[in-house]
């Protein structure tokens, strides 16, 4: 097996000839045949026994062939791609085999799309802005009134209609042109009016009405609805069966001390605005970096493979098809909640996809134009910091986590840190 040529035929696109001795593609006729010929019957053998000779005088020279092929093809264009040290980032495309025999063993031609060429601008001394790192008075404020929010209690109310922050337990039907449509009936649902997880318009309108009054909500489906009821009128018919108003806790040492290990608000509220100050911290350092990054991939010059975004777009709802799995939640099912298809939920990872993939091909490029390197320590200190993280001994990472793409991960951040080491603050 090896490479006969190498040509670059467009942007990112080679075509690539790979040869199969007919020494290899005979052994692997042979075997193709060792492996199906119990189940192969011809006249005059009993099932199993006809010989290779004998089931290609009776289907052909090529009866085993196909099967051959494509037991070498996965050596043969690996070995291929190696020796004509091209980086691939898709599978091998536009296949054709002008020869395939035992005599002359195989000839295949493909496309193969490869990593692309970057050509880097500035990626030292760049200037981006620090957003503030400090908690402020409001800050703590807001986080108190949230901290009082999670502590609160629902306390059933009959003498008023129900308002905006209560709670309503509703009955309702949904209908389009005076049909009732599907998955628009709910019996006894409770529905915090404010948190808008219905659609617009529809929990203003059940503020303002009693218990046990049944009352009609008016509105208009958004255009990025499901298709069979994107932008369509619809009426819902609905009855409130209970309505329970949020009591929130008084603000004082009592409450502190019930929610923390304080004694006085005072001492709460100097906690809560250190660790508002060290989350800001944070977000302020990787808003520095992005925002660094970003000029990085803005000054470089590189036209990046359409395959490369769609394999992180498709890599990045699988991702989160499994955090919806570990919540006991289907992906079809969560789509369907929200009313929205494939095609669209897709569309909403597109732009990440396409920045993650613009900043991983910038930051290898300063990785190899610095000449960046991981360290056995690094890795190692890695690796424990991963399994201490997960709860996992270090060989357990090691065999889920390849080495190398730990390794890839120190030479990006490297990168990061040397893009913001020599970056001013605006």
């Amino acid at each position: 097996m090896a490479l006969k040529s190498s040509n670059k035929i467009d942007t990112n696109v080679y075509e690539i000839e790979v040869t199969v001795t007919p020494e290899v593609f005979t052994e692997a006729c042979k075997a193709a045949y060792m492996k199906q010929r119990k189940s192969i019957q011809i006249p005059g053998f009993r099932k199993g026994k006809a010989t290779q000779g004998m089931i290609e005088k009776v289907y052909g020279e090529a009866a085993f062939y196909e099967d051959a092929l494509e037991a070498v093809y996965p050596e043969a264009v690996s070995a291929a791609i190696e020796e004509a040290g091209l980086k691939t980032v898709d599978q091998p495309y536009d296949l054709d085999v002008p020869v395939m025999s035992k005599a002359e063993g195989v000839e295949m031609k493909m496309k193969v799309t490869v990593y692309p060429e970057v050509k880097l601008g500035d990626y030292k001394g760049l200037e981006a802005t620090m957003l503030p790192t400090e908690a402020t008075d409001e800050d703590v404020a807001a986080e108190l009134e949230n901290m009082r929010d999670r502590n609160s209690r629902l306390i059933s109310v009959e003498d008023r209609a129900a308002e905006m922050g209560d709670t309503a337990e509703i009955d309702f039907e949904g209908f389009v042109d005076g049909v009732a449509f599907d998955g628009g009936k709910g019996e006894n649902y409770p529905l915090e009016l404010g948190s808008g997880s219905f659609i617009p318009g529809f929990e203003e309108q059940v503020a303002g009405h009693k218990i046990d009054e049944e009352f009609d909500v008016n509105v208009t489906f958004p255009e990025e609805y499901a298709e069979e009821l994107a932008g369509k009128d619809a009426v819902f018919k609905c009855k409130i069966h209970e309505i329970k108003a949020k009591e929130m806790p008084e603000l004082d040492d009592e409450f502190a001390k019930d929610v923390s290990e304080f004694d006085t608000l005072d001492e709460l509220k100097e906690d809560v605005k250190k660790q508002l100050s060290e989350k800001k911290e944070a977000e302020a350092k990787s808003d520095f970096e992005n925002q660094l990054v970003e000029k990085v991939i803005a000054n470089m010059e590189c036209e990046v493979p359409e395959c490369m975004f769609e394999q992180r777009t498709n890599e990045m709802i699988q991702d989160y098809g499994y955090r919806l799995q570990m919540q006991g939640i289907d992906l079809n099912t969560y789509l369907s909640y929200l009313g929205q298809d494939m095609d669209s939920f897709k569309e909403s990872f597109r732009s990440g996809a396409e920045n993650q993939v613009k900043a991983s091909i910038a930051l290898d490029a300063i990785v190899e134009a610095e000449k960046i390197e991981a360290t056995e320590e690094e890795i190692d200190a890695e690796i424990a910091k991963l399994a201490e993280q997960y709860q996992m001994q270090a060989e357990q990472i090691k065999k889920a986590v390849p080495t190398e793409q730990i390794a890839s991960d120190i030479k990006s951040k490297k990168a990061v840190d040397l893009i913001v080491s020599s970056a001013k603050k605006a």
